[in-house]
């Protein structure tokens, strides 16, 4: 196969565009083949996030989700003087909007209400260790309630449990407000406070302090002396837009009026605290609302009560001129019906008017309510009006008298209505409920914190470190992304003659620092796993160039690669050894004497090796050495590192030493350094017969084989193939050579 590979492909030059008219659709089979064979990477990744996730669980803060419930009832209201036969006619009152209550519980004056009750402009942080000394607080907090810690490892400076501090007032100018400012214990229930180094005040608890323009006041102060706590004042509004938004306010069904409210904090005595104070200062305020309406209608009454007083002085004050000057003391008897009819309808209507009055200041003249107080006036009025007639019939002293009677009880009994209007207006704002009542107060379940959520933590955690390692893997492979087929190095010219699958064992094996330890195991994979799958790959090479060198000029067999890290060495060495179990005397040279590692391989020293023999320090037969284990296979190792490797390379006892071990071994493998890296493997290629080019499947790229193959050309050197090492399956006809196990059948046991 590899002679026909190199008669039909020996003299082709493809372009380096060849390969790119070949077709990029996305394998699913191979991306799923990928993220098998990393995943002990992704594992391990995930793992990774999984304890970090652990680790956040233990470390962070919890946060307490205090919970309330508002009710907002829906009230129609029927507006002073409007009877109740007018009110049905009125349009039905709507329910109040959930939405409408929801922006009042969370608006600046409820909000700001309770700030300035629990003063929440005012921000105290005790300095702890970072990353683990607020978890160490917390635990000696819950453990040891009440009790303060000792400081550990001497750093009196931080909080260790039990700190407290509690500022009843504190002011301080513009210039420091959001500025975080230190405040130190000094002990005996002294502190100082300051801020970039400079000291501001100093205090003692319980005292006021007054001084730099900072007014300050602590009430309770525990901590160890040297313990510092961070006091920030915040400028009221911006403390007020951060409390607002983190209050949650929503309607719990339509229309239904029920408004659940939410609140977390660290502090879950704290997080009560603030919504109790924000349920009860929003009743008052609704409770203030609807008070308002009848404080309102007091003062429009007290405001009338001295006119109707005076108007009734005067009627009284008229009446009596009247009868003394008349000598008539009342009204007939016959005329008292009429009179009462009279007076009933004029005090109507003057209570109306009154009234009318009042509506007028809260709605328009097209009002229902204005409206319906219009039409009643009306309809008293014309019945007064129809009184008229027959009042004009009466004598004139009769009329008289009549009118100044009128007068006189119509203005008593408006008087008395507007005493009682009062007095009922008084006993209302007095007891005014609102319509709004707290269904269950603010309470915080200190047994499940809101936050963190150990579940979702974990779950998110596991989520968030696959789906990273994956996308970092298949990142890994886009930007990263060598051949991964025999074709694309075919199509570069460069027949392939052997597909060394990745061997496992193989990659073990190599971690070992000698070549064979004292138990006698090998580091050679032909003498350790001589059935190994990359072995049976390599006697197939082992064939295919036995009859590709019957056409070589000689027996020196140069294998190079084009970068480091394609496993060149482990080919090299186990290929001799491979060759070498046929019978044919070989010789293995390291000829890369700046980095050779071929000596670790087999099994021997670098001393005394190639570099050594050709600056005439050592004899040839001096240096090739037998490797154990292995019959008819000769070693030289690189020997000691050189200064100029490429010269020695190029001297001419070099060229001797090729002369005569390539008369003395049937053939000669020699390891070169990388194409790309150094000009060692152009050098060595003038001597050998036959050149090829190791590959890394998923590593080396299509350009970067082009291009180590056209720098040896352009030396003269030409490469009769490659050898696609480290292959693995990828999906369904990934590669195109593939090697099956193919073991000797068990003997039959000699029971059957």
């Amino acid at each position: 196969m590899a002679r026909q590979l190199i008669t039909r492909r020996g003299s082709e030059r493809p372009p380096l565009m060849a390969a790119s008219g070949r077709n990029d659709d996305v394998d699913i089979p191979a991306l799923v083949s990928t993220l098998s064979a990393k995943k002990r990477l992704i594992l391990l990744g995930t793992a990774a996030f999984v304890l970090a996730s652990v680790a956040y669980l233990a470390v962070v803060t919890p946060k307490y989700e205090a919970n309330a419930v508002v009710q907002v009832e829906s009230r129609p209201a029927i507006p002073p003087g409007l009877s109740q036969s007018a009110a049905t006619q009125a349009p039905p009152a709507l329910p109040t909007p959930g939405t409408t209550e929801v922006q009042l519980l969370t608006s600046r004056r409820v909000i700001g209400e309770a700030m300035q009750r629990l003063d929440l402009d005012v921000d105290v942080k005790p300095s702890h260790v970072p990353v683990v000394g607020d978890f160490i607080a917390r635990r000696y907090q819950q453990s040891n309630p009440g009790t303060l810690a000792k400081p550990w490892f001497g750093l009196s400076k931080y909080g260790w449990g039990g700190d407290v501090l509690d500022i009843a007032r504190l002011e301080v100018p513009d210039h420091l407000q959001g500025v975080p400012m230190e405040l130190t214990a000094a002990g005996g229930g002294r502190y100082v406070l300051s801020a970039q180094g400079q000291v501001l005040v100093r205090g003692r608890v319980g005292e006021p302090v007054n001084a730099e323009g900072i007014a300050m006041q602590v009430q309770r102060l525990t901590a160890n002396p040297g313990m510092r706590f961070q006091v920030t004042r915040y400028d009221p509004a911006a403390a007020l837009a951060a409390l607002k938004d983190n209050i949650t306010a929503t309607e719990m069904g339509r229309n239904s009026g029920v408004i659940g409210l939410v609140y977390a904090h660290a502090d879950p005595e704290r997080a009560r605290r603030v919504l109790d104070e924000v349920t009860q200062a929003y009743v008052r305020q609704n409770v203030a609302r609807t008070s308002a309406e009848a404080a309102s209608r007091l003062k429009f009454v007290s405001e009338q009560l001295p006119k109707v007083r005076d108007e009734l002085a005067k009627a009284q004050a008229a009446l009596t001129a009247y009868q003394t000057r008349s000598q008539t003391l009342d009204v007939e008897s016959q005329n008292r019906a009429l009179l009462d009819q009279t007076i009933a309808l004029d005090s109507a209507v003057q209570q109306l008017r009154i009234k009318m009055t009042e509506v007028e200041n809260r709605y328009t003249s097209a009002h229902p309510t204005y409206r319906a107080l219009q039409d009643q006036i009306n309809r008293f009025t014309g019945e007064r009006n129809s009184l008229q007639g027959r009042i004009r019939d009466l004598p004139d002293a009769q009329q008289a008298l009549f009118r100044l009677n009128r007068d006189v009880e119509v203005t008593n009994q408006t008087y008395a209505t507007l005493m009682d209007q009062a007095q009922q207006l008084e006993i209302a704002k007095a007891s005014a409920v609102g319509n709004a009542r707290i269904i269950d107060p603010a309470a915080v379940n200190l047994n499940s914190p809101a936050w963190p959520k150990p579940l979702p933590v974990l779950l998110a955690g596991t989520l968030l470190g696959l789906g990273v390692m994956v996308a970092f893997v298949l990142a890994q492979q886009m930007f990263r992304r060598g051949v991964e087929d025999p074709i694309d190095i075919e199509l570069l010219g460069l027949p392939v003659y052997a597909s060394i699958p990745h061997s496992r064992k193989g990659q073990d094996l190599a971690r070992r620092r000698i070549g064979q330890r004292r138990d006698g195991r090998h580091r050679l994979l032909a003498l350790a796993a001589p059935t190994d799958l990359a072995m049976e790959a390599l006697r197939s090479l082992r064939t295919s160039l036995h009859f590709a060198r019957m056409r070589t000029r000689n027996n020196l067999l140069m294998i190079s690669a084009p970068s480091p890290g394609v496993g060149k060495t482990f080919i090299c060495a186990n290929l001799a050894v491979t060759i070498a179990q046929t019978g044919q005397r070989v010789l293995l040279i390291d000829a890369d004497m700046r980095r050779g590692t071929l000596h670790d391989a087999v099994g021997v020293r670098w001393e005394g090796g190639l570099s050594d023999v050709i600056a005439g320090r050592v004899p040839l037969d001096e240096a090739i050495r037998k490797v154990a284990g292995a019959e008819n296979l000769s070693f030289i190792s690189r020997g000691a590192i050189p200064s100029n490797p490429s010269e020695l390379l190029m001297h001419e006892n070099f060229s001797a030493l090729l002369k005569r071990v390539s008369g003395e071994y049937d053939i000669v493998l020699i390891d070169t350094p990388p194409v790309l890296a150094v000009t060692d493997a152009a050098v060595i290629g003038h001597h050998a017969g036959t050149c090829l080019m190791v590959v890394r499947w998923g590593l080396n790229q299509q350009r970067e084989i082009a291009l180590a193959k056209q720098r040896l050309e352009q030396t003269g050197v030409e490469v009769k193939g490659a050898i696609f090492n480290g292959v693995e399956k990828r999906g369904a006809g990934e590669y195109a050579y593939s090697y099956y196990e193919y073991l000797p059948a068990p003997r039959a046991s000699h029971g059957r």
